[in-house]
């Protein structure tokens, strides 16, 4: 039930051919309890138009139709500058969530003030396992979920800070993305959360994970799954987070690291069958070279804080999971990073 005490919170729901999972999503959401809200709509150019019925099911919800697939990044812009909640929430529209899933996170807000907060994602078919408890940057700019495929064993409630939130359900206040001039569309899907949280650190503004705050989710979702296209958008968005985001003389200074990360992530593709997967994204980085360095002149421009002051948020290991790389190489692979991350460090 939405009720009308308290401060307005716009739910961006960003679809594309979504229409097995948005039903049951919005039937979730309007099961909320004890906050106020308002359900924002975006389509991205559905193939499928029958996301329309879900206005006639929930007339309260503002639709808004893109000509054209925008992406992640800026569909789901389209939608956060429509908002009108001082709080906004981006949320997947494969998720189902738990009647207090919004109570808590606005809770943790306002104990802990202005950041960017995720809840505890757990498996829609397994309720037992846990999706993300939290998402951390691996100094050389690797994304992953903590604790990904584990049974759920957490009892602790604290509010914990972390790398990042989860961009299947991120909430944070409108002034914030207002700050960050919301997702940068260049990215258009994946390393978004990643990079939003990594320039809201710049400004001193943490990421947190609120494990009171319960959603489900499915185990990949249902967006490019593990594709080529989905491999190709995560490694090319690293490496611009990479140029964009460290200074040249933190970079330079992680060059011969930065090498043999790529030649190792190289291996990693050949592996998996998607060589020239990975050539491509490099192509791609040497193609919008200006660009990347006009982002780069804008984000150093206004941040407050330096690479050496926000080095805590980063780790020397990933989480890989289970059915991504087997647990031999994934552990192989951590010894190598976290003997080159310690080692990178020094010269930082």
């Amino acid at each position: 039930m939405n009720e009308s005490n308290g401060p307005l919170i716009s739910i961006i729901i960003l679809n594309y051919n979504a229409e097995k999972f948005l039903d049951e999503c919005l039937d979730s959401i309007y099961k909320t309890e004890k906050v106020n809200f308002e359900v924002i709509l975006v389509d991205n150019a559905s193939t499928n138009k029958s996301y329309r019925a879900c206005t006639e099911k929930f007339p309260e919800i503002k639709l808004i139709e893109n000509k054209k697939n925008l992406g992640y990044c800026e569909g789901n812009n389209v939608g956060i500058r429509s908002a009108k909640g001082e709080f906004i929430v981006v949320l997947n529209p494969d998720t189902v969530v738990t009647p207090t899933w919004l109570y808590e996170l606005i809770n943790a807000y306002q104990d802990n003030g202005e950041g960017i907060y995720q809840p505890k994602i757990l498996a829609t078919t397994d309720h037992d396992m846990l999706l993300s408890s939290g998402q951390f940057i691996q100094l050389f700019g690797f994304g992953y979920s903590r604790d990904k495929g584990e049974k759920n064993t957490q009892k602790s409630n604290d509010i914990e800070k972390i790398s990042y939130a989860s961009g299947t359900c991120l909430f944070t206040s409108k002034v914030i993305f207002e700050r960050l001039e919301n997702f940068d569309p260049f990215l258009f899907a994946y390393h978004d959360d990643l990079d939003l949280c990594w320039r809201a650190a710049m400004f001193g503004i943490n990421s947190f994970y609120v494990s009171t705050s319960v959603i489900f989710h499915p185990v990949e979702g249902y967006s490019f799954k593990w594709s080529k296209f989905k491999f190709y958008l995560m490694e090319r968005n690293r490496q611009y987070c990479l140029l964009t985001h460290f200074t040249k003389s933190s970079y330079l200074k992680m060059l011969p690291s930065l090498i043999l990360v790529d030649f190792a992530v190289s291996l990693f593709y050949l592996k998996k069958g998607m060589f020239v997967t990975k050539i491509k994204t490099s192509l791609n980085i040497l193609k919008n070279l200006s660009k990347i360095s006009k982002r780069y002149k804008e984000i150093q421009s206004t941040r407050t804080l330096s690479d050496k002051e926000i080095l805590n948020i980063f780790q020397n290991k990933i989480q890989v999971p289970k059915w991504v790389a087997s647990e031999e190489n994934s552990e192989s692979f951590n010894s190598f990073l976290n003997s080159l991350s310690k080692l990178t460090r020094n010269f930082l």
